[in-house]
């Protein structure tokens, strides 16, 4: 599962789309894609955006929800939680560090 966010986060019109859904949640398609013209100037087909989010949904990073005809696409970060927790894990108290003293430098 590491591996499919690790893919996701690749690609920098990913990470735009997860920028505007942590300032926007619950975006339809054509919601992303018009925040990515009008913010980031990107020029994407409705096809191609949808293609990102499914690499997103596939990688838990977005989650779907339909109401009536629409689709709605919402940030999951619990991926990227077991990511930091595999790596930073729980905050230990860093140790005092010893002064230098002239005679210990060569």
């Amino acid at each position: 599962m590491a591996d499919d966010v690790f893919k996701a986060l690749a690609d920098p019109t990913r990470r735009l789309i997860l920028d505007e859904l942590t300032d926007r949640n619950g975006q339809t398609l054509f919601e992303i894609c018009a925040r990515l013209v009008n913010r980031h100037g990107l020029g994407l087909s409705r096809q191609a955006v949808s293609q990102h989010l499914a690499v997103l949904e596939t990688a838990g990073l977005v989650t779907t929800r339909r109401e009536g005809r629409y689709k709605f696409h919402d940030l999951d970060t619990e991926p990227l939680e077991h990511i930091v927790s595999r790596w930073l894990g729980p905050k230990t108290p860093k140790r005092p560090q010893t002064p230098k003293t002239p005679e210990s430098t060569p």
